[in-house]
């Protein structure tokens, strides 16, 4: 019986590693967008409206819940990757699924060979949001039915794909529950991360955010709206999981809950030796019961970072921290996280201690900070904040921001 459990959990941890693999290796071929956009620099002249005048007016005659916009189109022309500017002819702000519905079905049923692609916030890095001289679908616009929770044993949350999950964060921490899986950066769509992947720290816990969904609802090419879970149209909820956009637009999701913690335990430590630093990191997410959250980044060159941490981490040896040298080094930071709820105070610090004797990072930078539950989840945003107020990132130069938040996040 022990045998069958764990020949099952090797095959699910397989076919979770395929996936994301397949994810990976589809987000970096050129030209790859939602449904049937082309993101390329040209867009050939069969591909463009055969008469522009006549698609607009056939558009703007169409019988919606939401608008259809012709005119302010500039934001929806580029996206996160800032490889390419190609304006939609029209950008449709949805109100309802029919909506999407209604769009799909008028473009698949006539002659005007316009393409189309759903637009979250806009973080795709391949032109996925992009449409040229096509429509452009802003998700962000698509918010009702509300967000619904439930519960019970298996408690899930039924909410918009347009919805942000920081507004999940935030709704569901009202029940006790939150998602178990994120992104880093939570100002982001529900059907946006879920077309992609939705990695962080926890997958190795709970999988990507792509394996904590129960169910979807989705608009096909053909503008059907479909329910799928792994039990009803599975081919279909698969496809779309981390299908980038391919096969549907995701426009409603049920996602897991789980018990939500009321604060972390934030850790921070640096090594000099790659070998030394990926061996640890294969060893915590191999362990059961260690940390909930485990990440790590390269430090190229930077002068006092440990100086720079000190603003919101609190060294555990202060003495030998300054005395720490960064310049010229190229150095590898272990992030780890523990949750835990205000009564396990005591024993935490305890397990903590224990996890980290089993580790082979630079003493004198082991760094660590309490911080409540949702600060940690909306770090990268409020780092984010902080340098848009110094005027050191802008949309413009977008990317710019992750690798500068990588530095001076929570410093």
């Amino acid at each position: 019986m022990g045998s069958t459990s764990s020949i099952q959990f090797c095959r699910r941890n397989n076919k979770t590693f395929l996936r994301i693999f397949m994810i990976l290796v589809l987000s970096c071929i050129p030209g790859l967008t939602n449904l049937c956009s082309n993101p390329s620099v040209t867009t050939p002249t069969d591909l463009l409206p055969s008469n522009p005048s006549d698609t607009l007016s056939s558009l703007d005659s169409l019988d919606l819940e939401g608008y259809i916009s012709f005119n302010d189109v500039n934001n929806a022309s580029k996206d996160f990757g800032n490889r390419y500017q190609l304006p939609p002819l029209a950008i449709l702000h949805p109100r309802s699924v029919s909506d999407i519905s209604t769009m799909m079905r008028h473009i698949v049923g006539s002659t005007s060979n316009l393409t189309v692609a759903a637009r979250g916030h806009g973080h795709s890095l391949q032109g996925q949001a992009l449409a040229h001289q096509g429509v452009v679908i802003n998700m962000e616009s698509l918010t009702s039915p509300g967000m619904k929770i439930h519960k019970g044993k298996q408690p899930y949350v039924d909410v918009s794909g347009g919805e942000l999950w920081i507004n999940i964060l935030r709704e569901t921490l009202n029940y006790g529950l939150s998602p178990k899986s994120w992104t880093d950066y939570l100002h982001l769509t529900v059907g946006g991360t879920l077309s992609n992947a939705g990695i962080s720290g926890q997958a190795f816990k709970h999988g990507p955010q792509i394996n904590n969904v129960y169910q979807l609802e989705i608009v096909t090419g053909k503008g059907e709206v479909v329910t799928c879970s792994e039990k009803r149209n599975s081919e279909l909820f698969h496809s779309v999981l981390g299908g980038l956009g391919q096969f549907g637009i995701i426009t409603r999701a049920r996602i897991s809950l789980g018990p939500a913690p009321h604060m972390v335990k934030w850790i921070r430590a640096l090594y000099s030796d790659f070998s030394a630093f990926s061996r640890d990191q294969e060893h915590l997410i191999s362990k059961k019961n260690a940390f909930d959250y485990v990440e790590g980044f390269v430090i190229i060159n930077r002068t006092d970072i440990l100086k720079n941490w000190r603003s919101s981490f609190t060294p555990n040896d202060s003495t030998k921290a300054n005395q720490f040298k960064s310049d010229g080094k190229t150095l590898y930071c272990l992030e780890v996280v523990k949750y835990f709820n205000s009564e396990q105070a005591n024993t935490i610090n305890q397990e903590i201690k224990k996890l980290l004797s089993e580790l082979s990072y630079i003493p004198s930078t082991l760094f660590s900070s309490e911080v409540p539950y949702i600060e940690f989840l909306d770090r990268v945003h409020n780092a984010e904040t902080k340098l848009r107020a110094k005027g050191r990132i802008t949309w413009c130069g977008q990317m710019l921001v992750r690798g500068e938040i990588n530095r001076d996040i929570m410093s």
